[in-house]
């Protein structure tokens, strides 16, 4: 498997710098900073043994990631089953209190609540800013509310599973993935969209 010095095991430069980007990525997906660790070990583990597999057809770091996602998926498996089913509605009532304050009665977006341009959305996705900003914005989700949407739209957990993983019915999980893309969404206004702000 050859990266820009070798192989993933002979180029130690490129795995520090690979490792570091695993554990920034596995740490958004799990909010827990020892679980992340260990993930990313056996995602690295796995790929450093399995390198003779390695095709090329994709880029190297795609293939590690697709490992890693794959122990981050068996990692939420198991311990979403134990989430705070108590916290989620906790949760809806906080989030409720801040978008009630976005809307008129008669539920139009208040003057200054109203969504902006976003200018070319495809060019800024190709921005690294972009995704630190993104990553920023994530954190400031509530715990459970990111981890229903990284399930969903990161990991590619189809709503039902969802729904199951986590003991929640199909509509609160629209709920809490409509208010996750809502808070996402007024986030990257504030930091990303408006020029001259800095990021949360």
């Amino acid at each position: 498997m050859k990266t820009g010095d070798g192989t993933l095991s002979q180029d130690t430069r490129y795995v520090t710098e690979l490792r570091r980007d695993m554990l920034r990525f596995a740490g958004l997906q799990l909010r827990d900073e020892q679980l992340a660790e260990d993930v990313v070990q056996e995602a690295l583990m796995a790929a450093l043994t399995g390198e003779k597999n390695f095709s090329a057809r994709s880029a190297l770091k795609t293939w590690v990631f697709a490992i890693l996602r794959n122990k981050i998926v068996d990692a939420i498996r198991q311990r979403s089953r134990t989430i705070n089913v108590s916290a989620l509605a906790q949760e809806d009532e906080s989030i409720d209190q801040a978008f009630e304050a976005l809307f008129k009665p008669n539920a139009h977006w208040q003057p200054q609540s109203r969504p902006r341009a976003w200018g070319d959305p495809e060019a800024a996705l190709h921005q690294e800013q972009f995704w630190l900003a993104f990553d920023a914005c994530l954190k400031h989700l509530p715990e459970n509310t990111a981890r229903v949407f990284m399930m969903r739209e990161f990991l590619e957990f189809d709503t039902v599973e969802v729904c199951a993983e986590l003991n929640i019915s199909t509509s609160n999980c629209h709920v809490i993935l409509h208010r996750a893309r809502e808070g996402l969404r007024r986030c990257l206004e504030q930091t990303w969209f408006s020029p001259g702000e800095q990021p949360c």
